[in-house]
Formats: C-alpha cells, sequence, structure tokens
C-alpha cells in the first residue's frame, strides 16, 4: 500500500475542514438511548455509546444481536425509532445519508458491473453534479490511496475478491466522510486474503485519522483490528473496551465465551473465567483438579487438551506443542489442572 498524498480541496472544503475542527470534541460519533423497533420486534434497545474520536470501533455479536441495525442508523438507511445519533455534537438522527458526513461500505461491495473501476469509484460525485474532469480526478487519487490506479479502466469482473473489496473502500471514501462504516467488509474473502486486507484497513484508517466503525461477528478480525469493541446481544450492549480489556476481563458468561479463548467454570465460591492459554495439563497430582481427557486437537503451535472435570464440566487447556509432546495425554488419561489465579476472575452476570 502506498503513502497518502495530499488531497487538493477547495477554499470551501477548507473552511468547513475548519470549523468542523472547532466543533470537534472527544467524540466523532454518541448515539444516545437509541432504540429501533420493527413491528413488534425491538432490533436495538435503548443503546447509548461514546466512539471514540478517530478510533477504530468492531461492533461484535452474534447474527441477529442489533449491530447490524445500529450501524445502518447511524448511516441513515434505517430510521431511528427512539434516541439521537449525534456527529460531533450535531444530531444527524433526521438526515439522509448524503448529508449526514458519513459513508457506508456495504457487505456484497454493490458494484456496478458495467461500470470501469474509476467510473464506479467517482459515481457519487457524478451524482452530487461534480464535472466528469474533477470526479476523475479525484477518483484517481482515491485509487492510489488504496493501491488501484494501474487497474481504473478495468471492469469489476476482471478483478480478484480483495481488488473490489479495495474498489468498494475507494467509492465510500470519496466524498470524505468524517466517519466511514463498514459492513462486514471481509466476510465474502478467503482467510488468507481476510488476514492481508485487515491489515490494510487498519493502515488506511490512520493515514487518514477518521472514525471506522466495523461490524463483524469475527473474534479474530474484532481483536485484530479495534482500538474498541463494542460487544452486542440481544439488542443492547453487552461490554465495551479496548481489545486487551475484553479479553483479558470478560465480565458476563456471554462475553467470554463469544468471545473466545475462556473457560467459563462453575467453582463452589462462583462462577469464574480462566483463558484457555492459563491452564496446564500434567500427570496426576493430589493437590490439581482432578479431570480426565475428552479431547485432543493438534493445532500446529499449540495442542488443546478438553478435559471433563467435577460437574460433567468441560475444561480446555491451550498447550504448546513441545510441552504436550514431552509429557503426552491421550484419550481417557486421568490427568490435573492447574492456573495461576491472576487469570481467572469472576464474573458479574
Amino acid at each position: 500500500m502506498k503513502g497518502l498524498r495530499t488531497l487538493n480541496i477547495s477554499d470551501t472544503e477548507a473552511r468547513d475542514g475548519q470549523q468542523l475542527l472547532k466543533n470537534k470534541g472527544s467524540n466523532d460519533i454518541e448515539l444516545v438511548n437509541v432504540t429501533k423497533r420493527y413491528g413488534d420486534t425491538i432490533a436495538v434497545k435503548a443503546v447509548s455509546h461514546r466512539f471514540g474520536s478517530s478510533s477504530y470501533t468492531c461492533l461484535l455479536g452474534p447474527s441477529g444481536c442489533g449491530k447490524t441495525s445500529t450501524l445502518r442508523m447511524i448511516a441513515g438507511h434505517e430510521s431511528v425509532s427512539e434516541g439521537s445519533i449525534l456527529l460531533f455534537g450535531r444530531d444527524i438522527s433526521n438526515l439522509p445519508p448524503a448529508k449526514r458526513g458519513t459513508a457506508m461500505m456495504f457487505q456484497n461491495y454493490a458494484l456496478f458491473p458495467h461500470l470501469t473501476v474509476q467510473d464506479n469509484v467517482a459515481f457519487s460525485l457524478k451524482m452530487l453534479g461534480v464535472n466528469k474532469r474533477e470526479r476523475r480526478r479525484k477518483a484517481s487519487e482515491i485509487l492510489e490511496l488504496v493501491d488501484l490506479n494501474a487497474l481504473m479502466e478495468r471492469l469489476p469482473g476482471q478483478l480478484s475478491g480483495g481488488q473490489q473489496q479495495r474498489v468498494a473502500l475507494a467509492r465510500a471514501l470519496i466524498t470524505r466522510p468524517q466517519v466511514l462504516l463498514l459492513d462486514e467488509p471481509l466476510s465474502a474473502l478467503d482467510p488468507f486474503l481476510r488476514i492481508k486486507m485487515r491489515g490494510e484497513l487498519r493502515k488506511i484508517q490512520r493515514e487518514l485519522n477518521i472514525s471506522f466503525i466495523h461490524v463483524t461477528h469475527g473474534q479474530d478480525e474484532a481483536l485484530a483490528l479495534a482500538d474498541e469493541i463494542v460487544v452486542m446481544n440481544d439488542a443492547v450492549i453487552r461490554q465495551s473496551g479496548s481489545a486487551r480489556e475484553i479479553f483479558n476481563a470478560p465480565k458476563s458468561k456471554f462475553v467470554a465465551e463469544f468471545i473466545g479463548g475462556h473457560n467459563v467454570i462453575k467453582l463452589p465460591e462462583g462462577e469464574v473465567a480462566v483463558r484457555t492459554d492459563a491452564v496446564r495439563a500434567s500427570v496426576f497430582q493430589s493437590d490439581g483438579l482432578e479431570a480426565y481427557v475428552s479431547g485432543l486437537e493438534y493445532q500446529g503451535t499449540h495442542v488443546s487438551i478438553v478435559a471433563k472435570i467435577f460437574g460433567d464440566q468441560e475444561v480446555t487447556a491451550l498447550v504448546p506443542e513441545a510441552e504436550f509432546f514431552a509429557e503426552p495425554h491421550n484419550l481417557g488419561d486421568k490427568i490435573s489442572l492447574f492456573w495461576n489465579p491472576n487469570y481467572q476472575h469472576h464474573l458479574t452476570a
């Protein structure tokens, strides 16, 4: 990916940008008691949240949790049943999408198959009445940002999945949004390309220094990309915080299980979460937690040992490969489990 070029802007755009900086506080987007109803169904329930300024935020959760409805309300593609959406303190809840200062990159990219890459990117400027020469110039600048200038005359059907994704990204960015909204933008890509493209998304967000709000149900994707993760379920926010905070200190059973990498165990003193990589397995010792191996899975750098403990509960230990094969275990073996109490914390819900 090439570095961001300095874009030419008009005097009016410059004045608007200066005014925007004056109005800009510590948060770009704020949701205030936002609710979305579809008939008798509540998709989003009284959600309030402040998104950090110029940050990369992932809305994470299972299908039907409310994350996509939240994103579409911010974009203006869904109406707000109750509450307000603020952009730099200005209520944009009732504005049409083109007047909000946001842009949306859709899951299926929605490229026009009969238009070239350049004309796809420039299409929104055409709808705004920008002359052909100017919109092509701006399209060329944005395509350089995503390293696609050499392919500007191709049709979408002549591009790879990753290239199509970058065209859709360029088209969303050409209107110079203050916030970019991304609806599962990597879901159509194969795993290898998905990892490559999430790195490019993060790099572009940092170069542009604008807020990205990215909907995903992929835990690894959220952990890799986000300054902040907002975990949603059942139409509400269950927990929000930095990627490290969410992973190391999930507050509820749902968050611990959904974010992955944790065991949720009911101990006599209460329910706790313990990271799978913090659990150590050994031959049976009287001072350890008695367990029986019920599953083994080789994962390259690690071996996953699943063992049953009291109450027919299953505990997973993610053991480094060399450590496992120095003292291998087999299905049915009686073993002991240990973990450092510093990696165990009680769940509040």
